[in-house]
């Protein structure tokens, strides 16, 4: 409990008087007690004078939490400054009941399937050195809105004919369109870039195989990082061409 108080120090200049007091309770609360953790069982584990309602409004309270987790994080890693990566990753928790912010069903890698939860979008500084992480930034994932089924339409289905379709135009791969998950995780790195400043060497953007595409390279240089990913099953990975041509037929651009 002490190494909890004295790192809770340097969280003051960040909150109030009185949310400050509250965050210390709770977060002493949380290490003492056992069974699950809710807000009605923190309020029966507490001190005297933190009732259930005060668990609801220092709940209900908006934190930077971001700034808070940084604030902890920094004395730790500014002296590791070069071996700093920052990584992201997508978790799903579990969950019944119908009344749930967000619920809705998203893809577990633990049960290897869509199961009904919730889902948090989660940006990490990775020290190397130590390999030790250090959450900062976490933001729910709402579910895809439900689309209703399309009417059935007898449409013939045409085959489109050999080669390149006439009239169509290349494309610049580098003016890409994001989805929805790409978007908030841009959104997310722009804010902790910005939190960080220049106390870090930020190069590396490191995330799961679901970056693994042009559209996520794509964004992350964008924000003057390079990606570390895998590419997925059902990519197709060319070299350009660096041969001596020969002389005969069309320059070849990829081996």
């Amino acid at each position: 409990m002490t190494d909890i108080c004295t790192l809770m120090i340097c969280l003051r200049p960040l909150l109030d008087t009185s949310t400050y007091r509250q965050l210390q309770i709770v977060s002493q609360t949380m290490l003492a007690m056992t069974g699950r953790i809710t807000m009605l069982s923190i309020s029966r584990w507490a001190e005297k004078g933190f009732s259930y309602r005060t668990a609801q409004r220092f709940f209900a309270k908006s934190i930077p939490w971001g700034a808070l987790n940084w604030a902890v994080a920094k004395p730790f890693l500014k002296q590791y400054a070069e071996n700093i990566i920052i990584a992201g990753d997508a978790t799903t928790v579990t969950k019944s009941g119908q009344k749930t912010f967000g619920l809705g069903r998203f893809f577990s890698s633990i049960y290897s399937r869509a199961v009904p939860g919730i889902a948090f979008q989660t940006l990490s500084l990775l020290n190397t050195k130590t390999r030790m992480s250090w959450p900062i930034l976490i933001e729910q994932i709402l579910p895809k809105p439900k689309q209703k089924k399309a009417t059935c339409s007898k449409i013939k289905n045409t085959k489109r004919g050999k080669g390149r379709p006439k009239g169509s135009k290349n494309k610049n791969h580098r003016d890409v369109k994001l989805n929805a998950e790409m978007t908030q995780v841009q959104s997310m790195l722009k804010q902790l870039l910005t939190m960080i400043g220049d106390t870090l060497q930020k190069i590396h953007f490191v995330y799961d195989g679901a970056f693994g595409n042009n559209a996520a390279v794509q964004m992350t240089r964008q924000l003057g990082l390079h990606l570390i990913s895998k590419l997925r099953n059902n990519s197709a990975l060319y070299y350009k061409w660096n041969g001596v041509y020969s002389g005969k037929g069309r320059r070849p651009i990829y081996v």
